[in-house]
């Protein structure tokens, strides 16, 4: 198995990055396609065998992880509103009930955006497709439960007199997005669950709760959730990224060399490199991206995944790199692509 390097993100880190993950139209965005091939283009130089073909099974892997997290924070929501209804039938059959018992207060169970998803066909079918669920971890249910009967944000919803479906909605976000994904407790179970998890949890709640702000009141079984990918076009982009960097590896690290001033290829940070590498290999191997919406993307991962200082050493590298392949006419864009280039015509 391939072993990632764990890279903590500061709060407005993570920000900046769910808020591009937020516009996507799928759960995977382009921008983290292009950070899970950097974290297992990593892994791959780390190992000693060339194996491709299992690097390019574990890319593919990392990527459903990164959903089946999408839908265990769903599943997560039906896990508290089970204990919940389990402990209103537990008080009512104490043989001593009190007032409170017999008279308990249902909104939680009965919230409507919970029955949304409880009755969901696209959950339900991904849920019995994959058998994912909370049974090898029923102590992480079961901890946020006690949690959360004692939030007061869940206090304050279940005495509100605001019983429509909007409130209902609101409040299962804010159980998501600030109870749930803001447990310690919760957060390091999910990193003791999966390696491929350390990084994904800000993310996946994004998109989370962007498929919940998109329920209405009239959104029946059949609505839909997030696909993994927005096209075919996206699952086949990441693939031929990761493929092409690593078989031309060669030939990035000659552009890279050739465009680093007093520096050496060896003494240049590893994270560096295969960012630049990434961001060379999308340049040559992808007609219809543009140059300018390549450097931006690399750029700003290179904030996040390398050193302080190497979003401007890497800018530097590319704005060379990208002359010289202009220079040797190298470039192969067309379509969307020359959005920012200057096109010749040979008179």
């Amino acid at each position: 198995m391939l072993i990632f390097s764990i890279v903590v993100l500061t709060v407005q880190e993570k920000e900046y990055f769910c808020s591009e993950i937020r516009g996507s139209l799928s759960m995977i965005s382009r921008r983290l396609l292009r950070i899970k091939a950097l974290l297992i283009l990593y892994a791959f130089n780390r190992r000693d065998d060339d194996d491709l073909a299992l690097a390019e099974k574990e890319l593919l892997f990392s990527i459903n992880k990164t959903y089946d997290l999408y839908h265990y924070l769903l599943l997560l929501v039906l896990e508290l509103a089970k204990i919940a209804s389990e402990r209103i039938d537990q008080a009512l059959r104490k043989r001593v009930p009190t007032p409170d018992d017999l008279n308990p207060i249902r909104k939680f169970v009965d919230n409507q955006v919970i029955k949304q998803l409880n009755d969901n066909l696209a959950l339900n079918r991904y849920i019995s497709a994959t058998k994912i669920s909370w049974v090898n971890n029923p102590h992480v249910p079961r901890m946020l439960y006690n949690k959360m009967i004692g939030w007061e944000v869940y206090n304050d919803y279940l005495l509100s007199e605001d019983n429509s479906y909007l409130n209902d909605r609101k409040f299962i976000i804010r159980l998501i997005t600030d109870l749930i994904t803001g447990c310690e407790d919760f957060l390091t179970n999910i990193e003791e669950q999966s390696i491929y998890w350390n990084d994904d949890l800000e993310y996946v709640t994004a998109m989370v709760e962007k498929t919940l702000k998109k329920f209405r009141p009239d959104s029946g079984e059949r609505t839909g959730l997030l696909p993994m990918f927005k096209n075919e076009e996206d699952k086949d982009f990441v693939i031929l990224l990761f493929r092409k960097a690593v078989v031309n590896s060669g030939r990035c690290s000659e552009l890279i060399e050739n465009n680093t001033t007093n520096w050496e290829l060896e003494r240049i940070a590893l994270m560096d490199i295969l960012v630049m590498q990434l961001a060379v290999t999308e340049i040559l191997e992808f007609p219809e991206i543009p140059v300018k919406v390549t450097l931006n993307e690399y750029i700003e991962i290179a904030k996040y995944y390398c050193t302080s200082k190497s979003s401007t050493f890497v800018n530097g590298i590319l704005d060379n790199i990208v002359r010289e392949i202009r220079k040797e006419g190298l470039f192969n864009k067309q379509g969307r692509g020359l959005v920012g280039e200057t096109v010749r015509e040979d008179v």
